[in-house]
């Protein structure tokens, strides 16, 4: 057929673009398919067999409907005929009609879901999302068996086609930011899409920004938590991240241990983990302003301890603190992007050896090195947000080396300014603090027994705010 051949020219006569033909009830029959992208048993067993098997009149409704055994058929005009066979459907066509069936026909390797390396737990749910849409939209329909639950897909990239999938509940969430989101996703022009963060900056109203405006996980648990809460969901075939929107700082001070284990314990972590954030960020500009301007305000017995081990050093305590920083910095870029065993190995032995050596040639100092130290391992508190403390920590450093404490108090009132200004789709980045919501407080830093949450978060927009009603 001149159509196939039309065909296989615009998709560059490429060597898994297959054809098969076919003799039945006198006229020919042909399939045309991408065989890396299709599962050739399930094509042999509901397509090719009933087509062998089959003698009497042949067209392509009666094909649909009485001869092939596939799950999905849909019969397509010219114009689609490309599309569709890119998204690993197998046409077929009948000699004489102008139009085709594409019957749904993919097969791409994929893992299992397993625990995600990003959101290890020790007690609560395993799974994780892969990097199949499909998958995801198992597993949510798997923790979310509602039918309030909505999924509407787009295709997004002008070369990839990429599936892009949109996930709340109508009876939750807020109609308005349904739309504005559906419409921001719906103007995205691009070319290819690979993972959720290709979306960000095209949905997010500051693309330019510092921090977070959006949610992120790999499991179902928490993706279904937030949905329940009136958020949205966005998951893109190839990843397995799913973002979600409205955003609140605070989330990434919660995690999902948190809810599988005693409330006071949840308590405790989670003012632990607001420490460790203070501590990240602000530890290295504190410690830098005191050896530098502040000094009187520091215990004697201290001054003489830094002094001691100071004293020597051929770098300005400035200098010194950036060097044993970025020292760092690289050794964990390093410890990511070997192998892992190695790895671990280097920034082991690294850490080790150069911080013990820097020491004994006199080149860096051992409070120093305790306070960076300090500051990085404090940064993985909370994960989620250690890109961003990482350059405000630089930021404090720069600020407590030059201005002081004072200085370090100026930028941490415009951190906090700034965040606070920040209200993506009406909801507060600083919520339920600033503005302060009374009945948000229950899941705040003090988290309280499940059964007393009896209301959704007064932050995020929701068309119910009442728990535990009907799927009626």
């Amino acid at each position: 057929m001149e159509i196939l051949e039309k065909i296989k020219k615009q998709l560059n006569n490429n060597p898994d673009v297959t054809q098969r033909q076919f003799f039945i009830g006198g006229k020919n029959v042909y399939l045309l398919f991408i065989k890396s992208t299709i599962d050739k048993t399930l094509l042999v067993h509901s397509v090719i067999t009933p087509l062998l098997d089959y003698s009497g009149e042949i067209n392509l409704d009666i094909l649909s409907s009485s001869v092939l055994r596939a799950a999905e058929i849909e019969k397509i005009e010219e114009d689609e005929f490309v599309k569709k066979l890119l998204r690993s459907k197998v046409l077929l066509f009948v000699e004489g009609e102008q139009k085709a069936l594409a019957i749904d026909m993919e097969f791409f390797p994929t893992r299992q879901p397993s625990e995600p390396p990003t959101s290890p737990t020790i007690q609560g749910p395993r799974e994780g999302f892969t990097e199949s849409i499909k998958t995801t939209i198992a597993l949510m329909r798997k923790q979310l068996p509602s039918k309030h639950l909505v999924i509407k897909s787009f295709y997004v990239g002008e070369m990839s086609h990429t599936q892009v999938s949109m996930f709340y509940m109508d009876n939750l969430a807020d109609k308005k930011t349904v739309k504005e989101l559906e419409k921001r996703i719906k103007k995205i022009n691009t070319d290819v899409v690979l993972d959720p963060h290709y979306l960000v900056e095209y949905i997010v109203n500051r693309p330019n920004s510092l921090f977070e405006q959006y949610g992120s996980s790999e499991k179902p648990d928490i993706v279904t938590a937030k949905l329940m809460e009136g958020r949205i969901a966005i998951a893109v075939d190839g990843s397995p991240i799913v973002i979600t929107f409205p955003f609140i700082l605070f989330e990434d001070i919660q995690n999902s241990n948190d809810y599988y284990t005693n409330s006071h314990y949840a308590t405790f972590i989670r003012y632990v983990r607001a420490f460790g954030i203070i501590m990240a960020t602000v530890i290295p500009g504190v410690y830098l302003s005191l050896r530098l301007y502040h000094y009187q305000v520091v215990p004697l017995k201290y001054i003489l301890t830094i002094s001691a081990t100071t004293q020597n050093l051929p770098f300005t305590p400035f200098i010194e603190i950036l060097f044993i920083l970025i020292l760092f910095q690289m050794l964990y870029e390093v410890s990511l992007r070997l192998p892992r065993y190695l790895g671990i190995a280097t920034s082991i032995v690294g850490a080790l050896v150069l911080g013990d050596t820097g020491v004994q040639a006199g080149l860096i100092s051992p409070p120093g090195i305790i306070v960076i130290a300090l500051s990085l391992i404090a940064v993985y508190t909370v994960p989620n947000q250690a890109p961003q403390l990482n350059i405000i920590r630089l930021v404090f450093l720069f600020l407590g080396g030059t201005l002081g404490l004072f200085g370090v108090v100026g930028g941490m009132i415009y951190f906090v300014n700034y965040l606070n200004s920040m209200n993506e789709f009406d909801t507060p980045n600083l919520a339920p603090y600033a503005p302060r919501v009374e009945g948000d407080l229950k899941d705040g830093l003090h988290k309280k027994p499940i059964p007393k949450m009896k209301k959704r978060p007064k932050s995020i927009k929701t068309k119910d705010n009442i728990r535990g009603l009907k799927d009626e």
